[in-house]
């Protein structure tokens, strides 16, 4: 278990002038001391490690509380403040899949260094490390947390990127010129709305996050950047919102057409069953079997049975057309 432990944590170590990615051999490589000459960024994939962050807790001297956390197996949205430590989790959608997952995501926070733990290996900030490996930006001559502040980033810009391409998808599928109230085409929009509502749902998560983030007075940790991405959170939201108030019309419609067409059908059975009733009428009048029935013995009974039929179903019809029925 420590070696596996060893083969999914890296590090990486960088200043203004200097950068080093490293892997461990040993746990007490795991060194997570002050370093005055630049931030540290360790990344582990793994949450099972518990004996392990036990160990790396303990030997580099960070509140032990921290252990306490760490064992816990399921976190809500945190933000705790410890001596001189910042522990932030939260649940992640991860968006490489067609179905939406949610992946645990903890970030141990100091002034100096940055702990991130994934529970899913793979993830979404190779931009961030590309950008310390080249030295591109401002991102070296900061300290830990702007690079939280970037990973949230990076975080919102996924959801984004993921919305926007799934909103493509989905304006295909479900457009408003093609509704069509199939069972097909319900399923595909309650397929969407639950989507969204994973989407709304981790949004607002991230958004709770990062307004307790703002709130964190913590010596050598600045949160004035976590209020520059709490608007793109908001704007997510609201797009998720107005896009769900148009899927709610889009079920509306539906309904409204089939009941439009449900309305057709029984006019349609009404004319007819007013047409035929009194036609029925007569027809059971003269179909019985008494023998004091004067017509019947009457040359031309038939004919006239037949001619009053005729005059009783067009005086129905033009009746249906007067009052525009048909």
């Amino acid at each position: 278990m420590k070696d596996d432990f060893l083969e999914n944590t890296t590090i990486i170590q960088y200043s203004d002038k200097n950068y080093e990615k490293t892997k461990f051999s040993s746990l007490s490589q795991v060194d997570l001391s002050i370093n005055v000459h630049g931030t540290k960024w360790v990344n582990t994939y793994g949450l099972e490690y518990q004996k392990d962050f036990k160990t790396v807790i303990l030997e580099n001297k960070l509140d032990d509380f921290l252990i306490k956390l760490l064992m816990e197996e399921e976190h809500a949205t945190k933000v705790i403040i410890l001596d001189d430590v910042l522990f932030v989790t939260i649940k992640v959608l991860r968006t490489e899949g067609i179905n939406l997952e949610y992946e645990q995501m903890i970030f141990i926070v100091s002034p100096h260094f940055l702990w991130s733990i994934q529970e899913k290996p793979g993830d979404y900030f190779n931009w961030i490390r590309e950008r310390l490996e080249g030295h591109k930006g401002i991102v070296r001559k900061k300290k830990a947390d702007y690079l939280l502040y970037l990973i949230i980033e990076a975080i919102i810009d996924n959801y984004q990127e993921t919305y926007l391409n799934h909103e493509k998808i989905s304006d295909s599928q479900l457009n408003a010129t093609h509704i069509n109230p199939t069972p097909e085409f319900t399923s595909l929009v309650e397929a969407r709305k639950q989507e969204l509502f994973n989407f709304k749902k981790a949004a607002i998560s991230l958004r709770d996050m990062i307004v307790k983030l703002e709130k964190v007075r913590i010596k050598g940790v600045d949160t004035k950047y976590f209020s520059e991405i709490k608007e793109q959170t908001n704007n997510l939201i609201s797009n998720i919102d107005f896009e769900l108030q148009e899927l709610e019309s889009k079920i509306n419609l539906i309904f409204s057409i089939q009941g439009h067409r449900l309305n057709e059908v029984m006019k349609t059975l009404t004319i007819l069953s007013v047409i035929f009733i009194p036609l029925t009428f007569l027809a059971g009048i003269y179909g019985m079997n008494f023998e004091n029935m004067p017509e019947l013995k009457n040359e031309y009974g038939y004919f006239i049975l037949l001619t009053v039929m005729v005059v009783v179903t067009a005086a129905a019809v033009w009746y249906f057309k007067r009052k525009k029925w048909f």
